[in-house]
């Protein structure tokens, strides 16, 4: 039998074409015939993987979360700083809370960088997206089982999210138009230098997002000593 000219369709190549579309053209460019025009194939035939185009897009969107490196997460328990620390028993994961919390804050903001036209989709919460399932089951699972009491755990890891999400959605130096008049000393006397931001997008962004990375999880740090206190 003859190999057939175009791929066969699979639920991954139809993903894959819709996330190169979003991240080409945006949201609004995602439509059945757009997609099957992109695929080479029928309308009709996308319907037989995905019921709908908000089935589709939960799909495309949990591809994305599924690129976010869980890794830290993981590990056999072992001693803890929290609330129980010194009696000899487990009390935490392997790797301590905050640079656990750390690297997979970095990692998450890396894959909603990477694909920005999505952000708007993800940040309305996990839904029933498994990639996404697992992401907030990890976290939470991490900072209970490092000490944190179930609901700070809960408030933190929707935190983590809107601090994530939030500085993944658009560039705060790139809204700085490059032109020097329009920032004129009568009006904006401290704005002299604004119109190189946007030419170090990457080092103000990048930069931003670190501050406020290690600032909340300095404060963190305080509230969890402050619970530890309390609890000894």
């Amino acid at each position: 039998m003859a190999r057939p000219r175009t791929p066969l369709l699979s639920r991954e190549r139809i993903v894959a074409a819709a996330l190169r579309l979003i991240d080409d053209e945006g949201l609004d460019a995602l439509s059945t015939r757009r997609l099957a025009t992109e695929l080479s194939v029928s309308g009709p035939s996308l319907y037989n993987h995905f019921a709908t185009k908000d089935e589709l897009l939960d799909a495309v969107v949990d591809s994305v979360i599924g690129e976010v490196d869980l890794s830290m997460f993981d590990g056999v328990a072992g001693p803890g700083a929290g609330p129980g620390a010194g009696s000899g028993l487990p009390t935490g994961p392997s790797i301590p809370w905050p640079e656990a919390l750390r690297a997979w804050a970095r990692s998450y903001r890396a894959a909603l960088a990477a694909h920005p036209n999505i952000v708007p989709v993800l940040a309305q919460g996990p839904g029933r997206r498994p990639n996404a399932l697992r992401l907030a089951d990890a976290v939470f699972g991490h900072l209970v089982e490092s000490g944190w009491p179930r609901g700070q755990a809960t408030r933190i890891g929707a935190l983590m999210r809107y601090f994530v999400t939030g500085s993944a959605l658009a560039s705060f130096a790139a809204g700085f138009p490059a032109d020097a008049e329009v920032y004129d000393a009568a009006d904006y006397p401290h704005l002299g230098e604004a119109h190189r931001l946007a030419g170090h997008r990457g080092t103000v962004d990048e930069g931003a997002f670190e501050t406020g990375l290690e600032a909340l999880l300095d404060g963190l740090v305080l509230r969890f000593e402050r619970l530890a206190a309390r609890s000894s």
